[in-house]
């Protein structure tokens, strides 16, 4: 059992067995726990044809760090896209793609919340540096509430060098900097755009910036000079679906 791993979380196991059955290889519910949405979940592990158990609360706390809501899978280890795989996605993709680099986030809590942002606004993946970033595991999963197992991730080796390349495919790569002239509203970003999110009270690393074809920032109104990078990361993706689905409909 030692190489599966354990996903926790209604909406996280429910996604797994939806999208991904066959990596499913145990549910475990809580003692007791025989609602609807237990209910649900057991009727979808059945058509996969998944075993399901039982066993105490206080079993699955020592299984995992957070709030499990009484639903454990154990399921084979999660797979991160390479960049030839995201390759042949850009090939594939018919309509401006959009998509989204996080440059350097480490906190699982974030990264997660940023994929759900990013599945809901229609991004085409999550692109994140193998180095010094957060990546897929049990909190992520549980964060992005099954967009983890819907939105590729796609870990690079070197970021500047993966954003030279999707230039050369005709990709406007748009930063986010909070010096930066131009309002994130002022920005087009109708056509094919990465869209670029610093690290927690950092921001962009130098070489990222300079690979920029725009910087742009969030207007400020207030006392505080930032947003976290989730919340700032959904502000961003959705002005972009805002401006593509007025496009569409024009």
């Amino acid at each position: 059992m030692s190489d599966l791993e354990k996903v926790y979380g209604l909406h996280a196991v429910e996604a797994l067995l939806r999208q991904h059955p066959k990596r499913v290889k145990q549910v475990w519910l809580a003692e007791g726990r025989g609602d609807p949405r237990a209910q649900a979940l057991l009727a979808l592990a059945e058509q996969a044809r998944v075993r399901v158990g039982q066993c105490e609360r206080r079993e699955m706390d020592a299984w995992v760090e957070g709030v499990h809501q009484g639903v454990v899978a154990e399921v084979s280890p999660s797979q991160v896209w390479s960049e030839a795989m995201l390759d042949e996605l850009l090939e594939r993709v018919e309509s401006p793609p959009l998509l989204l680099v996080l440059d350097g986030v480490t906190d699982p809590h974030n990264l997660g919340a940023c994929l759900r942002t990013a599945d809901a606004a229609g991004a085409l993946a999550v692109i994140v540096p193998k180095d010094k970033s957060a990546t897929l595991n049990a909190t992520v999963r549980k964060v992005a509430c099954g967009a983890a197992e819907v939105v590729p991730l796609v870990a690079v080796t070197n970021l500047a060098r993966s954003l030279e390349r999707l230039q050369q495919r005709g990709l406007w790569v748009v930063g986010t900097a909070g010096e930066a002239q131009q309002e994130l509203y002022e920005q087009d970003m109708t056509g094919p755009t990465v869209l670029v999110m610093g690290a927690e009270g950092k921001g962009m690393r130098r070489l990222t910036r300079e690979h920029c074809d725009y910087l742009v920032r969030l207007p400020m109104r207030g006392s505080v000079s930032s947003l976290n990078v989730s919340v700032a990361t959904g502000v961003c993706l959705f002005e972009a679906l805002r401006q593509r689905t007025r496009t569409h409909k024009g």
